[in-house]
């Protein structure tokens, strides 16, 4: 299905199923508002009245973003900004009646992709969520690519982990075998394997993809 809302200097795209744009806001008219903006622009709506409410929802498994009133009836907004901190494919856009200097500092720092007055013009609102969800999208992907790469690294036998993190910070074959005790022809060998397991055709790739591994738990035995 497509992105419907055509983000300024970006072509339209297809997605995998309709984004979802959760709206949390203590006010239902204002949900119901909002749900109706989110709908005009092709992506399904998902209303909460508070914090809890929303993490009682199940997660979305599309392009996603939170839509999320400053000043919300129990757990803040930027309460609840922090307790979904883990889920880097939902970018956080805050809406607020009033202007509030601190709060705005506290959500830009705490990762908030926006911070909007309820005020804003309908076709700003648009291009937001719009951008929201591209990033959304893009950090999808790049979880999708990371847990390929673990898959990978994770089907290496131990000799071909040791061979690889080794190679990566660029030992020789030679002084590879040397620091491993074996020799250099049987490195060559666990080097070809390792190489066609982790699907790198070249050096420069399989460099690129250990650091891609390198802040999750499935690459630091490699290192």
């Amino acid at each position: 299905m497509y992105l419907k809302h055509t983000c300024p200097g970006q072509r339209r795209y297809e997605l995998p199923t309709t984004p979802v744009v959760f709206i949390v806001d203590g006010d239902e008219s204002v949900r119901n508002a909002l749900a109706v903006v989110v709908r005009s622009g092709g992506w399904e709506p998902r209303t909460a009245a508070s914090a809890e409410e929303f993490l009682a929802q199940e997660r979305a498994r599309t392009p996603n973003c939170l839509l999320v009133e400053l000043d919300l009836p129990g757990s803040s907004g930027l309460d609840l900004q922090r307790r979904v901190a883990d889920r880097v494919d939902m970018p956080v856009i805050f809406t607020s009646r009033r202007a509030d200097i601190q709060a705005t500092v506290l959500a830009m720092k705490g990762g908030a992709f926006e911070f909007l007055p309820k005020s804003v013009p309908l076709e700003v609102l648009l291009d937001t969520i719009c951008g929201a969800l591209e990033r959304s999208e893009a950090a999808q992907r790049q979880l999708i690519q990371i847990q390929a790469l673990q898959e990978r690294y994770e089907s290496l036998s131990r000799r071909e982990r040791e061979v690889m993190s080794l190679v990566v910070v660029g030992r020789l074959n030679k002084q590879v075998g040397g620091e491993l005790g074996i020799s250099e022809i049987t490195v060559k060998a666990h080097r070809g394997k390792m190489m066609r397991k982790m699907c790198a055709a070249s050096f420069a790739e399989l460099v690129t993809m250990a650091a891609s591994l390198s802040g999750t738990s499935a690459h630091r035995s490699c290192s």
